[in-house]
């Protein structure tokens, strides 16, 4: 609450600031305080033991021996989040993009509103704060969708991801233990598992800011239907991807400055982005796949599909194939992103994944264990698959909620799939950690 309270203070203060001097050299030194103040919280809090013991292993291969102490540091709450939204008002400003807030009230709420708090999404100054100046009136349509939206991210989070997350767990804990089948299903269950919990959170959030009278951009469109990387990361985590363009990418040079500045652009902006989920160097490999995967589309993408149309593929058949292999590169590193919270036995154990899984003598379904959860979450994942494509291609929401049938069929649907495949239990959401 101290560091909430502290950044909230600081960013209304220089934002008020920059808003009263036109003087460039000034408002450059109020800009270059709030960045370096935000990403010093941010850096001390989730990254300081991070980077000392990082330097201290280094050392240790030089044959020194540097005597150091962890400091035991607790992650507040939401600080990834709540740094990035806070630091995009004053960056915002700074550009003279919007005016900077008078009332403090209203700026507070902004970056403490509860609902995206804790797990995203990152909501912009310039979409959220004009929201708080406007009369909020009971609208019972909101409240009817909002509750729908609350629905179905629970059924994400608990019926999916939580029903789905033990199996993984075992996976990835004792993956020697495990057949290569058994293994491929985790690492297939992972992929769904984040998703659900993590766009689970984002419906839940949006759906409570609905019921309140606001509006929450999308944080997720259908990501595992994306036709190349680019589009995935106009799919997934979509306030972080876009924020990481508008703060990170675009500013260093986007692709104005050749291929290879692209390239780099690229590059950093993921591994920054893999940085941002954890203090792990398995979060950063994971970064530098994506970074990896961005830079291969841009070389290979064309001629690729050039050969396709050359080879009098089906348009269907050449999406088919362009999604098939998005996902499975995408499923790829999750091993490494899964595998971050384990600390120094983070790539000991995705490898372990990763050959497991190439063992293809043990590629049988005899082999794998629990057959009937499998069965479960091969289950829900079709209904999420279908439900998802449905609302996306057909925009099933936006005209299904307006009839009081749908409404109240909708609503009866949700709660017996949660009470039929619920699994009720202690999980948080797996972004609470970041």
């Amino acid at each position: 609450v101290f560091l909430l309270m502290t950044t909230t203070v600081m960013d209304y203060t220089l934002g008020r600031l920059m808003e009263r001097n036109e003087d460039d050299g000034y408002r450059k030194r109020m800009i270059v305080v709030s960045v370096i103040m935000n990403l010093g919280f941010l850096g001390f809090f989730k990254y300081f033991n991070f980077f000392t013991d990082s330097i201290v292993r280094g050392m240790s291969q030089f044959g020194m021996q540097p005597s150091w102490t962890m400091l035991h540091i607790i992650l507040p709450v939401g600080i990834s989040f709540y740094t990035f939204q806070s630091m995009s008002y004053t960056i915002d400003i700074y550009r003279r993009e919007i005016k900077a807030e008078r009332d403090f009230i209203k700026f507070a709420a902004f970056v403490a509103f509860f609902p995206q708090l804790v797990a995203g999404p990152i909501v912009r100054a310039s979409d959220f704060l004009p929201q708080f100046r406007e009369e909020k009136m009971w609208d019972w349509n909101r409240v009817i969708s909002g509750f729908t939206r609350i629905l179905w991210g629970l059924f994400k989070k608990i019926a999916i991801a939580d029903t789905i997350a033990p199996f993984v767990d075992l996976c990835f804990g004792s993956p020697g233990s495990f057949t290569s089948m058994h293994l491929a299903i985790g690492v297939f269950f992972y992929s769904f598992q984040i998703y659900c919990d993590f766009s689970g959170y984002s419906d839940i959030a949006i759906g409570l800011a609905r019921i309140l009278g606001f509006d929450f951009l999308e944080n997720f469109k259908t990501p595992y239907f994306s036709k190349n990387f680019s589009e995935f990361w106009g799919r997934w985590h979509i306030s972080l991807s876009s924020w990481l363009r508008d703060y990170l990418y675009i500013p260093l040079g986007g692709n104005r400055n050749g291929k290879w500045g692209t390239y780099r652009n690229n590059m950093l902006t993921m591994l920054i982005g893999g940085l941002w989920h954890g203090a792990s160097w398995a979060f950063v490999f994971w970064g530098f796949l994506h970074g990896l995967y961005l830079i291969v589309q841009r070389l290979i993408g064309r001629p690729f599909g050039a050969l396709m149309r050359a080879l009098y593929f089906p348009k269907p058949l050449q999406t088919g194939i362009n999604v098939t292999i998005v996902y499975l590169l995408t499923c790829f590193a999750w091993i490494y992103f899964r595998c971050g919270s384990f600390g120094n036995r983070s790539f000991a154990v995705a490898n372990q994944v990763i050959l497991g899984i190439a063992d293809l003598k043990t590629f049988t379904w005899e082999g794998v264990i629990d057959k009937f959860l499998v069965m479960k979450g091969v289950l829900l994942i079709g209904i999420l698959i279908s439900v998802e494509l449905s609302n996306f291609r057909f925009a099933y929401s936006s005209w299904a909620l307006r009839s009081p049938i749908f409404r109240v069929a909708s609503f009866v649907c949700l709660m017996l799939l949660l009470a039929r495949f619920g699994t009720f239990g202690s999980k948080t959401f797996i972004y609470f950690q970041f």
